[in-house]
């Protein structure tokens, strides 16, 4: 007799695979801890083997993970693209959404990518901009909901977390000896007043290293080792390494990751966003 893989078991599983655990996965997928261990436990059962090993606090699918996962991701797909193309269209939904460039990666993709398995045919407008862009826009009504970046939060926003700002520069850290510190942040930023008055209360001299408007290219100049920038604790560019004290440099404080509901979104995929952003962000890296 024919069998049948558990399509749910195997969405924990490839979820589990992705986050590195139970804990997030199970925020994702919207199910407790013990209920997505017992699907992950009863698919091995029914296969015979042993689907991922802990190590470091982190589930690591075994071989014989990896083999199922490979064949997961392609039976999904399919999955997918089924519901999607046989889903009424009652299923139409679009939002709004608005963050900043700092914080995009990694929260928003893994989360409009879990989103858009359980309703095939929302449209999310994704903007990326810097905060005090993105609250004009909210203000203006372009944006159901706007994550911002900011410290101290304004009363009556929701704060997901609150977060430690950190100096960012290339691996070798040789920007941060130089004297004045060239500094690599658009004019719009909001960290960029705040680096200033921290280096001006320590006093170290500074000076531009950057003028023009590409995040890509601040990120660009800090990895070549032309500069120093400021991000977020855990949300560092890649090629470049957060520094701190041991570099001479000032304490920079907080900020507060925010989010800023209109209420006029209704239904299951905002709900569902709401949820998915306070999951993703809630808890401080």
């Amino acid at each position: 007799m024919s069998r049948n893989l558990d399509t749910q078991a195997l969405r924990a599983v490839l979820t589990v695979a992705d986050c590195g655990g139970v804990t997030r996965a199970a925020r994702i997928l919207n199910l407790t801890q013990s209920a997505v261990s017992m699907q992950i436990r009863r698919l091995e059962e029914a296969l015979g083997v042993q689907l991922f090993i802990r190590a470091a606090r982190k589930m690591v699918p075994s071989p014989e993970g990896e083999k199922l996962i490979s064949y997961a991701r392609r039976i999904m797909v399919l999955n997918d693209e089924a519901l999607m193309r046989l889903a009424p269209e009652s299923f139409d939904a679009e939002l709004r959404l608005g963050v900043p460039y700092d914080i995009v990666a990694p929260q928003i993709p893994t989360i409009l990518r879990d989103l858009s398995i359980g309703y095939p045919k929302m449209r999310i407008n994704l903007v990326s901009s810097y905060s005090l862009t993105l609250k004009e826009g909210f203000w203006a009504g372009d944006y159901d909901m706007i994550l911002t970046t900011e410290f101290p939060p304004p009363d009556g926003v929701e704060v997901l977390a609150k977060r430690r700002l950190v100096w960012i520069a290339s691996p070798d850290g040789r920007a941060a000896t130089t004297r004045p510190l060239r500094l690599a942040f658009k004019e719009t930023c909001f960290f960029r007043p705040v680096a200033h008055a921290a280096l001006d209360a320590a006093g170290i001299p500074w000076e531009n290293a950057f003028d023009g408007d590409s995040e890509t290219v601040v990120e660009a100049t800090v990895a070549a080792g032309l500069g120093l920038s400021v991000r977020i604790e855990g949300q560092v560019a890649q090629g470049c390494v957060a520094i701190g004290p041991e570099a001479g440099l000032p304490d920079l404080g907080h900020s507060c990751v925010c989010l800023y509901d209109s209420g006029q979104a209704k239904g299951d995929l905002a709900e569902a966003l709401r949820a998915a952003l306070r999951a993703g962000y809630g808890a401080a890296v």
